[in-house]
């Protein structure tokens, strides 16, 4: 705490915030979906002993949802074996019991998804149980005509670099845009703010023509600068040139994360990726490695992955519509070239506890000061996603004209980070805007007005793409 921005930060008790409608309606249903996915699991499970286990796993996250609903105070985490226990209570401990609804926002979410992680790894029978997994699997089935929009754009794009690697600046700085802004918008499909997607709202947020309709609506676009640093060390002969992805979501928006990551190391932007999920279920749709795995897996076999019905889909009757053969080959191109370059160990996976702590990335150089000097060796580390955008500016109820090299404090400039934020906005923290565009925005109908909310940065329809120089 002590490391962290000196601005207040955002509260699940302040009414004008994103956090109060955080803690009073979204995190009871996804409570309540996490216990019914636990409650189904013990249901369907044969063995005697791991059934009783799981009873009391649901009876926990049922325990949970009752304090959260009534407001009750947040108490220590039980150990469960790992380091980062002590640091969640230590910071407990320095917030002085708060409760559930009056309290630091960010804090308490990381808190909520680290109990419920508790809650599964003091068993035996369900230590790496994801409670997630289901939902997260379901979505990205319901991406169908966005996956395969891209693959098929994806294929053509590596067979006109193979065949035309000496495109003009422009060209190259065109296709970099579109493959980032690609990636910034998969973030629309975030499981833990969208609680109640449809199927039809998942189309209308994905495909090219919502692309299109959105490139006005990124706020903040760093995107030539990023480019630019990318080109100069690929120009400057650099051996070795790597680009770290700081994971968001898992299904499509790992999908697309794969293109942007394909596509640099096709475009010789990048000799290596590296890409960091997390350890545990987080937010409810942040990658593990295990959902690296299963999104290979549903590339190596599609007819089997979109084609067999869903429980739900045989209650209703329903038959998933066939993949042609083409579509069959243009995803099979994708899990060759991925599988290929992860086997090469051109994209490798690297896990790690310090994304799920409970605090802001602003305690990252002296909290993780060897994952620091790690990143120091990357050409850019790109954070995906709102949570991670949070934590880089401490959710600190900044000025939104503040620069974001300023916001993000010692990560900033002389740190040796190159650091690019891509984030659609879904929270109340946003920097880096030009004087009067918060108030513009804030002006427009369920933009919040003069209520004091920052309405219009909790819905994903805007973004800010930030970057930051380490030099």
């Amino acid at each position: 705490m002590d490391l962290d921005p000196k601005i207040p930060q955002y509260s699940t008790g302040d009414p004008n915030s994103f956090g109060w409608q955080t803690g009073r309606r979204r995190w009871p249903i996804i409570i309540t979906q996490a216990i019914d996915d636990a409650y189904r699991a013990v249901a369907h499970c044969p063995d005697p002993e791991k059934q009783t286990e799981g009873k009391r796993i649901v009876e926990a996250l049922t325990k949970l949802k009752y304090e959260v609903q009534h407001d009750r105070a947040l108490t220590p985490l039980p150990d469960d074996g790992y380091p980062d226990i002590a640091t969640y209570n230590a910071e407990l401990e320095q917030l002085n019991s708060p409760t559930w609804l009056k309290s630091p926002w960010l804090y308490t979410e990381c808190y909520l998804f680290r109990r419920i992680a508790t809650s599964f790894a003091l068993s035996s029978h369900w230590k790496n149980y994801d409670v997630f997994a289901r939902q997260k699997t379901s979505t990205f089935r319901s991406s169908r005509p966005a996956v395969l929009e891209l693959a098929a754009r994806y294929k053509d794009l590596m067979s006109q670099l193979q065949n035309h690697p000496d495109q003009p600046r422009e060209a190259q700085e065109l296709l970099f845009a579109e493959m980032a802004e690609i990636c910034l918008w998969g973030n629309a499909t975030d499981l833990s703010l969208l609680t109640s997607l449809t199927y039809e709202d998942i189309q209308a947020l994905q495909g090219s023509e919502a692309r299109k309709k959105a490139e006005a609506n990124i706020l903040v676009n760093d995107l030539p600068s990023c480019f630019a640093h990318l080109l100069e060390a690929k120009q400057s002969g650099k051996k070795e040139r790597r680009v770290d992805i700081v994971l968001d979501n898992a299904g499509f928006e790992l999908f697309v994360d794969l293109v942007l990551a394909g596509y640099l190391l096709s475009a010789g932007l990048a000799t290596h990726v590296v890409l960091h999920p997390k350890s545990i279920p987080w937010f409810v749709s942040d990658v593990l490695p295990s959902d690296f795995a299963a999104l290979l897996n549903a590339l190596a076999a599609p007819r089997w992955f979109y084609e067999t019905p869903s429980g739900e889909e045989e209650l209703q009757g329903k038959t998933p519509e066939k993949l042609s053969d083409k579509e069959v080959e243009e995803l099979g191109f994708l899990f060759q070239e991925w599988s290929r370059f992860h086997a090469e160990g051109q994209l490798v996976l690297r896990p790690n506890r310090v994304w799920t702590g409970p605090g802001s990335f602003w305690r990252l150089p002296k909290e993780a000061p060897e994952l620091v000097e790690d990143l120091k060796g990357s050409e850019v580390v790109i954070f995906k996603g709102d949570l991670n955008y949070r934590k880089l500016v401490g959710d600190a109820a900044w000025d939104p004209t503040t620069p974001f090299t300023e916001a993000i404090g010692p990560l900033g400039p002389g740190s040796g980070l190159n650091i690019l934020a891509l984030r659609t906005c879904k929270a109340d923290v946003v920097v880096g805007l030009p004087p009067g565009k918060d108030e513009e925005l804030k002006a427009l109908e369920d933009g919040g007005g003069d209520s004091g909310a920052r309405k219009w940065a909790w819905n994903g329809k805007w973004a800010v793409v930030s970057f930051s120089k380490g030099s």
